[in-house]
């Protein structure tokens, strides 16, 4: 996309998935307070600020008016904890807001690279398995643990939430979720998921992460054609992801171009 096209991209994406976000799940709510939209989830993580439109004079009360607001959820209950993550992107305002963040106790993650490609182009690209794999739908729980298996032995760590949110989907919104992982004959070595909120036209790719010893075998492209011929049966304009150092370059290769830079800042509490 020339550079005209990636700042309208962004602007659309701007609109429907922050500004005008829907919740995560059915169980979480996206509300908008001030000059802030904010997703609230009763279970463990998942809780946001998605988009602010703030400048040097309401943003350092916007940032304490949102840890006022967890904090007396978590006191009343209605949250495990009152920890949650302001989403911030390299072209919100004020430009100096991650300094704003991190001067208010809030704690920077990794920089991610926020990337979109558009689905007509990817889902020409090979679905084919390397030698060896083969892919698996997730459509119970069986399959979810399969998935944080994969997770786990290539990420080495366990993820809690992304099972919940997982069952959760399955459960209510089958139709908002396409997850698959590839096995190596009864092993998971990879898998990955696609989030796809009725009538948006992005949907966002997560995961793929791949054991060491399958890496650089075109497993992680595998997930991702896979994912964009199912972008394409629904409709959809563009599969978006907060791309980590590692899978940014192979999906460059793949056709995404780069859109911003995300940064999560966490609220510990």
């Amino acid at each position: 996309m020339d550079p005209d096209d990636l700042l309208k991209v962004r602007a659309e994406f701007d609109s429907v998935m922050r500004r005008d976000a829907r919740p995560d799940t059915s169980d979480a709510r996206v509300e908008r307070a001030g000059a802030v939209v904010r997703q609230i989830v009763p279970g463990p993580g998942g809780n946001m600020v998605l988009w602010s439109d703030l400048d040097e004079h309401t943003a350092d009360a916007a940032i304490a008016e949102q840890v006022a607001f967890f904090t007396e959820l978590a006191d009343r209950g209605e949250v495990p904890s009152a920890e949650f993550e302001w989403k911030l992107y390299g072209h919100d305002r004020p430009a100096d807001l991650g300094d704003r963040l991190r001067a208010a106790g809030f704690v920077a993650e990794p920089a991610e690279t926020l990337l979109v490609g558009r689905v007509e182009d990817l889902a020409t690209l090979s679905v084919e398995p390397p030698e060896g794999i083969t892919l698996r739908v997730v459509t119970d729980e069986v399959g979810v643990d399969l998935m944080m298996e994969a997770h786990r032995r290539a990420f080495g760590a366990d993820r809690p939430r992304i099972k919940d949110l997982m069952l959760n989907l399955l459960r209510d919104e089958p139709d908002t979720i396409e997850a698959v992982v590839a096995m190596a004959g009864d092993t998971p070595v990879s898998a990955a998921r696609m989030e796809m909120r009725p009538g948006s036209p992005f949907a966002g790719l997560w995961g793929g992460g791949t054991v060491p010893e399958w890496r650089g075998h075109g497993i992680y492209r595998l997930l991702v054609a896979h994912r964009a011929r199912v972008a394409a049966d629904r409709g959809i304009r563009y599969l978006q992801v907060d791309a980590s150092q590692d899978s940014r370059p192979i999906l460059e290769r793949l056709g995404f171009d780069v859109l911003g830079v995300t940064v999560p800042w966490v609220w510990e509490g």
